[in-house]
């Protein structure tokens, strides 16, 4: 079982501070929110009217009745209907008022979360695990609903109706009836809320156990492909199984401790109603009170349990409704790592120029991965960083996004440091087109209209065009509005990449990085996309990390990284003829793609029809 990321601790206080950071939800809705108090305080008025009227009827059905006193009992099962409608109308009403505030409040919260997650640096989200979280968020937005709801309409309402009730009998019929139901009241509260605390720990198991069975079954459903690779879906099926018997252990336990719950709650309001009954009958047999009484003591003892019966679940879910909202308030309180400066600026530039300033940056204490990196990337030219995997490459494209912050050194645009400009308006100025192609299953045409949301129709035919893409579309039964699949996997890497492309294309951003750009794609096709891409990044101010030495020929400058530092630098023959680190991974390259076309000429050699024939006729 995985490690929650805000582990809950059995003992802990329950959370009631989170009230106090709701409170400013409730506000929106001020005066809903009064109108709906009134309909509960009225509603319980209604409520403990009830039993008198049903005591005043029962006393009059047991004197004589004559003609004249017959429209006594009728008048009072008359009020006693109208009580009873106006208790539940009023009771609507006070829930159709309030469900507003609720909806709003769950509405603020999720939108809140959900932008501070998108706010959030990359770090973070490299550590997360997407199911577990999103159970998380769901469960908290949805205890919001449940607090306003129980806590507002359940316990307050029951409380006041208690104290209502136990001063009526105390006024009306003395200390003992009031004496019953106080210690009934505090014995059974006392049990529910120490039962419950017992038994949270067994919940928290449970949704520890839903979390972890629901983030493995994302992440597997998620790489499909890989699993099917790989032949792991049983081993994938018994990991599955793993969690859920630890969750159906857990179910089991909750269950049990349950059982034990409503046992003593129900005995507890058994040894309660039989006191109050055999003290009421006392007093009957007495002549101290009359049958109507009998009846209204009755009476009121079930209408103060009837709520209690369920205040272990509803303490219960309170107490997890506090724990899940409190999840999302730490979840709020999460710091980004990269934040705009208070002085931060707006960067503005149609031709930009980027700098790297002795940049030192390491993931972690123990790896330098850029040791001093210093380099110029002039306006509108184009620059690619070659080397060995593990160099440094992709890091570079992270710290110019501000994935991250340099550990030292600084990073600048037109002579403007990147930390003190707003991070939204940086990314704005920024085009990529990544290695790993992730699309979002929806549309090919949503997909590249991300790049622009309002972007015309005219300027997606033109990235289209750009991109090589008007073929592939124009061979698709629903052209545009194809769906690509969960991460783009109804496309092969090729098509995917190319989407990438017109996505980056339609940004217009004045700098473009490439990352990989034509890794997933064939010679042909390559050839044809970078011709595009050179003219769509005239005027623009590129950056290209690649692998293939082919694809950045025709750079202004290359870079050779090795260990976090250039160790070569120049252009393609420049650097060819120094006969250097460039040029060894030049020549191993050329040497690959020589075995590869003669390995895929003797495959079509040996499996040509035509050949086949020849050696039967030989």
């Amino acid at each position: 079982m995985r490690k929650n990321r805000f582990p809950t601790n059995h003992d802990e206080p329950v959370k009631w501070h989170v009230l106090s950071q709701l409170w400013p939800y409730l506000l929106e809705f001020k005066q809903r929110v009064f109108l709906a108090l009134l309909c509960l305080v009225a509603a319980k008025l209604a409520s403990i009217g009830l039993p008198y009227v049903l005591k005043y009827t029962v006393d009059s059905l047991n004197g004589d009745l004559t003609k004249l006193a017959i429209a006594v009992p009728i008048s009072l099962i008359a009020a006693y209907g109208t009580l009873r409608l106006l208790n539940v109308l009023l009771g609507e009403i006070r829930d159709t008022l309030f469900g507003r505030v609720t909806e709003r409040a769950m509405r603020r919260l999720g939108l809140k979360v959900f932008k501070h997650l998108h706010n959030l640096d990359l770090g973070f989200h490299l550590n997360r695990r997407t199911g577990g979280l999103s159970r998380d968020i769901e469960r908290g937005t949805n205890g919001v609903s449940f607090l306003m709801r129980f806590m507002v309409f359940n316990i307050v309402p029951t409380l006041l109706e208690i104290a209502l009730v136990v001063g009526l009998l105390l006024f009306q019929f003395g200390v003992s009836f009031a004496l019953i139901i106080v210690c009934s009241v505090i014995a059974y509260i006392g049990f529910s809320m120490k039962a419950t605390d017992w038994r949270t720990r067994f919940v928290t198991q449970m949704n520890e156990a839903d979390s972890t069975t629901n983030s493995r079954a994302v992440d597997s459903l998620l790489n499909f492909e890989t699993v099917k690779y790989f032949n792991n879906e049983s081993f994938e099926a018994n990991r599955y199984d793993t969690d859920l018997a630890a969750w159906e252990k857990a179910r089991r336990k909750n269950r049990l401790s349950l059982f034990a719950l409503n046992g003593g709650q129900a005995a507890i309001i058994a040894i309660a109603m039989t006191s109050m009954m055999a003290n009421a009958a006392l007093g009957v047999m007495n002549g101290e009170m009359t049958i109507g009484d009998f009846v209204l003591i009755n009476a009121f003892t079930m209408q103060i349990f009837m709520p209690l019966n369920f205040l272990g679940f509803v303490y219960r879910e309170i107490r997890g409704s506090l724990a899940n909202i409190d999840k999302l308030f730490e979840l709020l309180a999460q710091k980004p790592a990269i934040k705009d400066a208070d002085n931060a600026t707006e960067l503005t530039c149609t031709n930009p120029a980027i700098a790297f300033n002795d940049v030192l940056f390491s993931y972690s204490e123990n790896r330098q991965i850029l040791k001093g990196l210093s380099f110029e990337v002039p306006p509108g030219s184009k620059v690619a960083v070659v080397g060995e995997s593990g160099a440094g490459k992709s890091t570079l494209m992270k710290l110019l996004f501000r994935f991250y912050e340099p550990n030292e050194g600084n990073i600048t645009i037109n002579g403007k440091d990147i930390s003190l400009l707003t991070q939204q308006s940086l990314r704005a100025h920024i085009g990529i087109v990544p290695q790993d192609t992730v699309l979002f299953n929806t549309t090919l045409l949503e997909n590249i209209r991300y790049g622009n949301p309002d972007a015309a129709d005219e300027e997606i035919q033109q990235v289209l065009k750009l991109a090589h893409l008007e073929a592939f579309v124009a061979s698709l039964p629903d052209k545009l509005e194809t769906t690509v699949g969960e991460r783009g996997l109804k496309l092969s890497g090729g098509e995917k990449q190319r989407v990438s492309i017109a996505r980056a294309l339609l940004k217009g951003a004045p700098i473009m990085i490439f990352d990989e750009a034509t890794s997933s794609l064939d010679s042909t096709s390559e050839r044809a996309i970078l011709s595009a891409l050179r003219d769509a990044a005239k005027g623009h101010t590129s950056l290209v990390i690649a692998h293939r030495l082919s694809t950045i020929v025709d750079a202004d400058k290359i870079l050779v990284l090795k260990n976090g530092a250039i160790v070569e630098e120049g252009t393609h023959t420049h650097l060819l003829e120094r006969q250097g680190e460039y040029a060894t991974l030049w020549q191993a390259q050329q040497r690959d793609s020589e075995e590869d076309i003669e390995e895929n000429a003797e495959n079509s050699v040996e499996t040509h029809p035509s050949n086949i024939g020849e050696g039967d006729n030989a």
